[in-house]
């Protein structure tokens, strides 16, 4: 029998969606209780694992590093040979298996517990030694692993990525963790810049063209010719900012039988341009261009026109 690649894929995400949705039964006491002490931590979450729950150990420190809560990765393995070491006073330690029952597992718990610090366990199996020997537990159960040999881990290992997911949202809505809070983790990248890049450190790389009402056209086409944004904003003499000309607007005049000599500023420029303050981020700018369908914008302050942001400055720092 043919075997079908898309049927295959699309069982193993319902397997997992289904491992995913039957977590919402173990959100009890002990999630509440984990949550709460975690947050009340005064040293750092140290979280440990063997083999593919190691892996996921890693990307929830990644996750709770990245939103406010201090956390490190200890390999069960290695922890036992020396590295229990890095374990402090008050750190809460959290342990991931599927069974619960690993060898590693079974001589790094009693020795965790002699330090006294709390241990939580993100476990396959509530009935296992780590479930019971642990102060909190939080259960991850599968009915079946998407493996079709029910043995590699795959739902279970999402179930406790999830089940990490879960608890840093809850820590960061505890600690009113915001936008600007994630921008101190994460400076880099294009996730980095949507968060802290701003107007203001964009426009003033850019030329400044600007005309007045009652200059003709022709010096409104060399002022944007020479400054190359396409556009040229139209100010009085005390740089209050009054319209707009772009090339739109030239070529809309163009395709009219009309004197070009005779023709001013303000004959043809656009009032009450789109525009931003330099203190808003420069994804607000994105924002309104997109929305617009405009290619270039207005930067001013209590009416006073300060220069240009180009959607080409925003394609240069990554933001599209």
């Amino acid at each position: 029998m043919k075997v079908s690649i898309k049927q295959i894929a699309l069982t193993t995400i319902e397997l997992e969606a289904g491992a995913i949705a039957a977590l919402a039964d173990y959100i009890n006491d002990d999630f509440e209780k984990a949550v709460q002490a975690m947050a009340g931590c005064k040293g750092r979450v140290v979280i440990s694992g063997m083999g593919k729950s190691a892996v996921i150990a890693q990307k929830i420190v990644a996750t709770l590093n990245s939103t406010g809560t201090p956390s490190i990765f200890m390999h069960a393995g290695d922890a036992i040979h020396g590295d229990l070491g890095m374990i402090q006073q008050e750190d809460v330690v959290i342990i991931l298996s599927k069974s619960g029952e690993s060898t590693e597992i079974k001589v790094l718990v009693p020795l965790i517990k002699n330090f006294g610090n709390t241990i939580i366990a993100i476990v396959g199996n509530v009935e296992s030694y780590l479930a019971k020997q642990s102060d909190i537990v939080l259960n991850t159960s599968v009915s079946q692993e998407a493996c079709p040999n029910n043995l590699a881990p795959t739902s279970s290992t999402t179930a406790q990525l999830v089940m990490g997911d879960a608890l840093a949202v809850c820590l960061m809505e505890l600690r009113g963790f915001r936008s600007d809070d994630f921008a101190k983790f994460h400076p880099g990248g294009a996730l980095g810049k949507k968060l802290y890049l701003r107007v203001s450190d964009l426009y003033i790389h850019n030329e400044k063209p600007a005309v007045l009402p009652l200059q003709t056209l022709k010096e409104a086409i060399v002022e944007m010719t020479r400054k190359r944004l396409g556009v040229t904003a139209v100010v009085d003499k005390e740089n209050n900012l009054l319209g707009i000309i772009t090339d739109g607007d030239l070529r809309r005049m163009l395709e009219k039988s009309v004197a070009i000599d005779s023709i001013k500023v303000k004959d043809i420029m656009s009032p009450k341009p789109k525009t931003i303050e330099p203190g808003r981020l420069a994804v607000d700018a994105l924002d309104i261009l997109r929305k617009n369908e405009i290619s270039q914008l207005v930067v001013a302050e209590n009416g006073k026109y300060l220069g240009i942001i180009h959607i080409h400055d925003l394609i240069k720092e990554g933001l599209i």
